[in-house]
């Protein structure tokens, strides 16, 4: 394949295939936040007053429920994506590298289910 070198020893390869999709979903996840935060923004500051109860019955209506569950997913999704480049990049042993990206993908799960539920028990009528 090669005499050695670099070059000789990737040439024939081909790519990893991933890096494009990976940079395309973090564009459609920031297009994505800039949208529902700017919903977001709008909606906090068309409400009369930021008390408990109106928060509460503002989130427990279908529409912003559904779209601040959207606005968790795609911001904990982003954030995951944009950690998991600066892990590869700059963590070079592979059991560190392992390591830092399955305690990513835990804190980033974990923050995003409790987000969901907190929304869910407000749109569903807990307190």
């Amino acid at each position: 394949m090669g005499n050695g070198t670099s070059i000789g020893r990737v040439r024939g390869l081909g790519s990893a295939h991933s890096g494009a999709h990976h940079w395309l979903v973090q564009r459609f996840t920031a297009i994505g936040n800039l949208l529902l935060m700017t919903w977001f923004i709008v909606s906090v500051l068309l409400l009369p007053d930021l008390s408990y109860a109106t928060a509460y019955e503002w989130l427990s209506a279908p529409v912003p429920a559904t779209a601040m569950a959207l606005l968790v997913i795609s911001t904990f999704w982003h954030a995951r994506l944009g950690m998991q480049v600066m892990i590869e990049d700059y963590v070079h042993d592979h059991a560190n590298k392992f390591a830092a990206i399955a305690a990513l993908n835990l804190v980033a799960f974990a923050g995003a289910a409790f987000a969901l539920f907190c929304i869910i028990r407000l749109a569903l009528g807990g307190a």
